[in-house]
């Protein structure tokens, strides 16, 4: 098979490292990609969103797979026109890509077909807005109803804070386009996982479940940034949860989706909230989560080729069952000092090797390039994402940041604690 991957991230990195194991890939590109990507792909200089352009390519290549990495070009409508022209994505519909596209279209959705989630209203004027904050008292949830990378949600801890950020994102100050209309919603108390699942469209498969670190800071502190660090499986993560969460949230969707004429096929990322043992849906995300992918990937033991093909060609229920080793990985993000605020690009990283080459380890490129020199530097916020697996998670958190510290990047930071409330868990559990 001919594979294009589109985007340029570190979960690129990852699906590409797992693409180019498949033995069923002849050729594997990638548009635009980065430095790591390089290795296992040849890169393309097409932007994720010059959707004529990728098009185009794909044909004169004779793809016969495109994956998409993030949602930009979904919500676009990328997969309507690689189809039209005879070619399979893993990726849904513009259509379908609703689900991530518009936080309010989501929550219709759930009302409609009794997916468990908080109570919200949909606005486009701040006083409308303002009364349901006022009604509904903090803490509370505010956010922009399109794509804003991540950072679109505010968890205002008071009125008066709800109000301003809805006044915010309305007035285009905050999120451009993406906050014209808001979602404000009840907030749910308890703890946050993400849960992946894998459809054609009729079948659906349970991937696996990652915990992500969206605060900026140790402890959970700070503004939120796309992902500081991740591991797979979330340590809450049950047999009993993982039904719950098939049972009354993913399968209802992917039935509801297709009954309103959507049909979503590919990966449904559900941001779960568990609140006494019960899931409910925050919000779903169109494609794999980017850093989770990337333990889940240094996890899976299926062929990634065949899996997304299958999704892509509506064959799904023909595969095997997904394997996962029982091993934990764990993800942690070095970014550029000042992210997610302001940061320098061009700073050099040296080490990367050293740590690539601890066993159990794999140093997956995000925002870098390559200079004159050949030297790796950053390009972007989030920068490398060094992945290791072990079989627990203190011990996957300690060869993670034995890799971090191999890593010469001055100009560089991480949190220090990925995985926390696992090896919280893990020592309880022992003692």
């Amino acid at each position: 098979m001919r594979v294009l991957l589109i985007g340029s991230g570190g979960r690129e990195h990852a699906l590409a490292w797992r693409l180019a194991a498949s033995d069923k890939c002849d050729a594997l590109y990638c548009a635009p990609g980065n430095p790591g990507i390089a290795s296992v792909a040849e890169c393309v200089p097409i932007e994720i969103l010059d959707i004529a352009g990728l098009t185009k390519f794909a044909k004169d290549k004779s793809i016969d797979l495109v994956v998409v990495g993030g949602e930009p070009p979904l919500v676009a409508g990328i997969t309507d026109e690689m189809n039209k022209v005879g070619i399979r994505v893993f990726g849904p519909s513009k259509a379908a890509a609703q689900l991530e596209g518009s936080k309010g279209f989501t929550k219709d959705l759930c009302s409609k077909y009794d997916i468990p989630t908080a109570g919200y209203g949909r606005f486009t004027e701040v006083k409308k807005a303002e009364e349901f904050i006022r009604k509904t008292g903090a803490p509370i949830v505010v956010k922009a109803d399109g794509l804003a990378a991540g950072k679109g949600v505010i968890i205002a801890q008071s009125v008066d804070e709800a109000i301003s950020a809805a006044k915010d994102m309305l007035s285009g100050n905050a999120f451009g386009a993406a906050g014209a209309e808001i979602v404000v919603e009840e907030y749910l108390d308890g703890e946050e996982l993400s849960f992946f699942a894998l459809t054609d469209g009729k079948t659906v498969v349970p991937f696996t479940s990652a915990q992500d670190h969206k605060r900026v800071g140790d402890g959970d502190v700070g503004p939120n940034t796309g992902g500081m660090g991740a591991y797979s499986p979330a340590h809450m993560m049950s047999n009993d949860l993982q039904q719950k969460i098939m049972q009354r949230i993913v399968l209802p969707t992917v039935r509801g989706m297709e009954s309103d004429g959507n049909a979503f096929s590919g990966v449904l990322f559900a941001g779960i909230m568990v609140v006494k043992g019960d899931p409910y849906l925050i919000e779903y995300n169109a494609r794999f989560g980017d850093p989770e992918t990337q333990p889940m990937l240094l996890r899976l033991q299926n062929d990634l080729l065949e899996v997304l093909d299958a999704c892509a060609s509506k064959t799904l229920g023909k595969l095997p069952p997904l394997q996962f080793s029982p091993n934990i990985a764990l993800a942690v993000v070095m970014a550029a000092k000042g992210y997610p605020a302001s940061y320098a690009k061009g700073t050099t990283i040296n080490g990367l090797d050293a740590a690539d080459n601890l066993q159990g380890v794999k140093v997956f490129h995000a925002g870098t390039a390559q200079n004159d020199s050949g030297q790796i530097v950053a390009n972007g916020g989030r920068v490398l994402t060094v992945t290791a697996s072990a079989p627990t998670v203190t011990q996957a958190q300690k060869l993670a940041y034995d890799a971090v510290d191999k890593i010469e990047w001055k100009d560089g930071f991480c949190r220090r604690d990925i995985g926390w409330r696992a090896v919280k868990a893990e020592k309880a559990k022992a003692a």
